[in-house]
Parts: C-alpha cells; sequence; structure tokens
C-alpha cells in the first residue's frame, strides 16, 4: 500500500471513529451517552495513540480524552482535525512551531 492509499485509509477510519464518537455521545442519547463517555473516552484516546504515532499521537490521545469526558464537547471531530493536522497544516508555519514545542 502507497502513502497516499494509507493516508486516505487513516482519513476513513477517522472519520468513522467520530461518527461513531458521536452517536455514542450524549447529543444523541442523552442519559445512556454520558455513561459511555466513560468507556469511550479512554478508548479513543489509546486509539489516537495507536493510529498516530510519537508527540503528535500523544498529545492528540490527551485533547481527545478532554473531549470525550467533558459534557458538549462530543461533537469535535477530533480524529479528523489530526489528520487534517499531519497532513494539511503539519508543513506550514503554524503545524511547524507547535511540533517544535511538543518535541
Amino acid at each position: 500500500m502507497d502513502n497516499q492509499t494509507s493516508k486516505y485509509k487513516l482519513l476513513l477510519i477517522g472519520l468513522l471513529i467520530d461518527v461513531l464518537g458521536i452517536v455514542t455521545s450524549s447529543w444523541v442519547f442523552p442519559v445512556i451517552g454520558d455513561m459511555s463517555d466513560v468507556v469511550w473516552a479512554p478508548l479513543s484516546a489509546w486509539l489516537m495513540t495507536r493510529l498516530y504515532k510519537g508527540a503528535a499521537g500523544k498529545v492528540g490521545g490527551v485533547i481527545t480524552f478532554v473531549e470525550e469526558i467533558v459534557p458538549g464537547l462530543d461533537i469535535i471531530p477530533s480524529f479528523t482535525l489530526m489528520w487534517l493536522y499531519t497532513y494539511v497544516f503539519k508543513s506550514s508555519a503554524i503545524g511547524q512551531s507547535i511540533e517544535k514545542k511538543f518535541e
């Protein structure tokens, strides 16, 4: 599998995880969603660190955990945003300064 294919495969996986996170959220199932966040938050953080290696994956995992565990923030598509950071913004000046801060 070439780099271009794996890049878009990672995007598809991230979109699916984001949709799953929204479906299991407190927005869709108010009472059950809050309880499922206790399980989903650490699972999604772990998935983020498996999909994105290094410091970016670790920081993304922490952000994803917080986003999922805090009620009302479930709607943020953290996996899609991480993909955008990794493949679109990382080479920009802002992405380079962020990367230096976490090295």
